[in-house]
Formats: C-alpha cells, sequence, structure tokens
C-alpha cells in the first residue's frame, strides 16, 4: 500500500490513481532524472557515504520530487513525514517538530517532506533552522519556483538545491510501457495518438499517466482510439507559466535574446509561447518598446516607431486582432540592424551626470534675458552654429572644469553608419577649433 493510501486509511482494494499504483518502489526506478540518482551522482553520493543532508528539489510538477522523498526516507530507515505548505500552518508544524523531537529520543530519524515549501513565509521558513541545525529532522522541501527567490537564504544555505529535469520523451515511453505491463494490455490508442499524448502531458509523467487511465478506460477492445477521438476527449497539459515568478522571467529573456540574436522564428516561438501561457500583450507591447530603443537604436529608427504603432494598435483591437501587430514588431526588431550604442551611452551619462553633481553649464551658452546676466558673461562669445561653415561651430557644450566626454559611439550598422561619418566630421571640426583657442 502506498505511503498515501495508508495515511488516509483506505484499503489495499480500495480504487487507486495509475499514477499511484506506478510509484517507484527504489530509487533507480525513478525515471529522467539519473543526473541526481544515478551512479556518482548527489544523492547516490549521500546514501553511499550514509549521509542524507537536508535538501531542496526544485522541479517542474510530475517529474518525481515527492517520490524520490519518500523512497529517500525508505532507503535511510527514517520516519517519513509529509506536510503541504497550502494546507499546513504553525500549529501543523508544532506538532510535526514535537514528534521529531520525540522520536529522536528514542534514536529514530524524521525525514520530513514539505511539498510546496515556498509558500510558507519567510517567519514560517525560519521556523525550520532550529529542527535542522540540530538533526530532529532531515528537510526535503519541494518547490516548482526558484529556490534563490522564494526560500530564506538562512534555510537555503542549509540545504543542498537538487534540480529535477521535465520528463523527455523517452522517459514518458518507459512510463506508457510500464502502465501497459501493469493493465496487461496495450494502450487502446494508435500510434500517432501515442506521440499525441506524450507531447499533452508536456514533461509532466503524473499527467500522462492520467491520460494513459483515461484512455484505457474510453477505448473498447478491439477498437483504437485515433488522434482525433483522443484529442476531443482529454485535455492538453496547460503550460508551465506563472506570470509573476520566475518561468515570466525565463521567457521574457528568451525573447529578448533571440530578438537580439536576431533570430525572428525563435522570437516569435517565445513570443507565442508568452501569449499561449496567458501573459498580458500589453506587458509584451511594452517590452518591445524597449527592446528597440535598448538593442536596435538608430541603426535602424523606425524599429521604435513601429513597435509604438504596434502597441496602439493592440490597445485599439485588442485580441486576437491586436496581437498580429505585436508579433509584426516581434519580426522587425529580430531582423533589424543592431546598435546598443544610445543605450551605452544613455548609461555613461547618467553616470557622468551623477559624478559630476551640479556643474554650472558655461557661459557662452546661457541666455540673458537682463542686463545683469549680460554684464555677468551670459550669452558671451556663443557662435550661432547655423551661420558656421557646414552648420557646426566646433565650440564647447560641457561644464567648465569638465573634459569634454565621448558617450555616444555609433557602430556602424544600418542607419548609424552615415550617423558616424558625420561625427567624425564634427570631431574634425572640434578639434581644429580647440587648436585655435
Amino acid at each position: 500500500m502506498s505511503d498515501l493510501f495508508a495515511a488516509s486509511g483506505l484499503s489495499d482494494s480500495a480504487p487507486r490513481p495509475l499514477a499511484d499504483r506506478l510509484r517507484p518502489a527504489r530509487l533507480a526506478d525513478v525515471v529522467g532524472q539519473d543526473h541526481l540518482i544515478g551512479s556518482g551522482a548527489p544523492l547516490s553520493r549521500m546514501l553511499e557515504a550514509g549521509r542524507l543532508s537536508s535538501i531542496i528539489l526544485w522541479g517542474p510538477p510530475g517529474v518525481g520530487k515527492t517520490t524520490i522523498a519518500r523512497l529517500l526516507a525508505a532507503e535511510t530507515d527514517l520516519e517519513f513525514e509529509a506536510i503541504s505548505a497550502i494546507f499546513s500552518g504553525v500549529k501543523d508544524l508544532r506538532a510535526v517538530f514535537d514528534k521529531a523531537e520525540a522520536r529522536r529520543n528514542v534514536g529514530k530519524g524524521t525525514l520530513l517532506f514539505v511539498d510546496e515549501i515556498h509558500r510558507f513565509n519567510r517567519a514560517q521558513q525560519d521556523g525550520f533552522l532550529p529542527y535542522v541545525e540540530s538533526g530532529a529532522v532531515t528537510l526535503v522541501g519541494a518547490t516548482t519556483e526558484n529556490p534563490s527567490f522564494e526560500i530564506n537564504g538562512a534555510l537555503l544555505s542549509r540545504c543542498a538545491v537538487l534540480t529535477l529535469k521535465r520528463l523527455e520523451p523517452v522517459d514518458m515511453e518507459t512510463l506508457l510501457a510500464r502502465a501497459e505491463a501493469l493493465e496487461g494490455r496495450q494502450l487502446p490508442i494508435e500510434d500517432r495518438a501515442r506521440k499525441a499524448l506524450i507531447d499533452m502531458a508536456d514533461g509532466d509523467g503524473r499527467y500522462l499517466l492520467n491520460l494513459a487511465e483515461q484512455a484505457f478506460l474510453m477505448a473498447e477492445a478491439p477498437c483504437l482510439l485515433s488522434l482525433g477521438e483522443l484529442s476531443a476527449a482529454v485535455q492538453k497539459r496547460a503550460p508551465a507559466y506563472d506570470k509573476d515568478r520566475e518561468e515570466h522571467y525565463n521567457l521574457i529573456s528568451a525573447l529578448h535574446k533571440s530578438i537580439r540574436g536576431s533570430d525572428p522564428d525563435a522570437a516569435l516561438y517565445w513570443f507565442a509561447r508568452m501569449l499561449e501561457g496567458g501573459e498580458d500583450p500589453l506587458f509584451l507591447a511594452r517590452r518591445l518598446v524597449r527592446m528597440a530603443s535598448e538593442d536596435i537604436g538608430l541603426a535602424d529608427p523606425t524599429a521604435l516607431l513601429i513597435c509604438g504603432e504596434a502597441a496602439r494598435t493592440y490597445e485599439r483591437l485588442g485580441s486576437p486582432e491586436g496581437e498580429l501587430a505585436l508579433a509584426h514588431a516581434v519580426i522587425h526588431l529580430a531582423t533589424a540592424p543592431k546598435s546598443n550604442a544610445a543605450y551605452v551611452a544613455y548609461k555613461a551619462a547618467r553616470r557622468a551626470a551623477v559624478e559630476t553633481g551640479s556643474l554650472k553649464p558655461p557661459n557662452h551658452i546661457l541666455n540673458a534675458p537682463t542686463a545683469m546676466m549680460k554684464e555677468q558673461g551670459y550669452g558671451s562669445g556663443y557662435e550661432y552654429d547655423h551661420d558656421a561653415v557646414g552648420g557646426v561651430s566646433g565650440q564647447n557644450y560641457f561644464p567648465d572644469g569638465m573634459e569634454a566626454e565621448l558617450y555616444y559611439r555609433p557602430k556602424g550598422q544600418g542607419r548609424e553608419r552615415p550617423i558616424a561619418e558625420r561625427l567624425r566630421e564634427i570631431a574634425e571640426i572640434r578639434s581644429r577649433k580647440k587648436d585655435q583657442a
């Protein structure tokens, strides 16, 4: 009987989901996580050394976090205690810690499995520290969120973080083969439908077995479910995406870097992934406008115009019609010549503004609306650039006492090529002006 069903008081004959009936009995039977449980892998080394440290299992849903925790307890002869941060509070934690202390007094250890540990607040997470430090519990936390964002630094420093991977198609095939062996028959679906079933599960082994269980129940021998019948009867797993957590930042980073790397196909893919995950298109529109200045800049000045117009189009049309305008902007940005010269220049100027404080502009470029200001030299010596040869006087416009600095360095891509040539001509004029002074 599984631990979950034993805890609930159900007998061996009670109906149990296929995923529960197929839970591995040994760590070696866990699929897709050989980097953690294979020969020489971290968990294998801990077990061989006979010392299991507290760990955080980080990975997507349905890849074996709970199963690994349960099997670690069995293989280290620790009492398995499981709680969920969703349903447990301070009272539940205190009860678990009291039982762990009582076991330790009689020489028995406790493996405390905390599902969704990131949902405990900071104070609750701090409550684990004395029991982890004293060895009263060996903590195994499970989380789908990045521990460096969601777990207290103090607790995180006392745990090894082990990352679990989403299951690959070969791992999913292994699970389906085990399900068929348990049921004593082949999965009653056509070959194309079998591949689709794996795709629908999207790397989630538990979800795959739930889909397989539905397929076993639906099909009547000797008929096989077609791809169309399967698609109509079962639902694809929702993409792993949370608009305010790590996956949000991972995907926007992927979109940004695909655009910067001039790959329109990858950029469209990540753009579509975010839309399918429920991302606010206006968030994407704002980021595209930012990219137009940060990564394309003056190499293609139309990029900013196109992104701004795409954002306005979405505001007017909404979804789904307005999303096409955003896709248009994604492709334009990805295929445009790139330059971050404006972005680099802006950051350099901001740093200089902080460092130089409140230096006054030179008198010759100040207006003199009053007689007193004229007497003070305001506007004295100013040369009107439109009257100069080539439209450039070459005067200094930086504060007195501050060397003229070069922030904007066009890279010569796209429309920045003529800008670079123009700035070289202006630099020569300024140099001659300085030599004459």
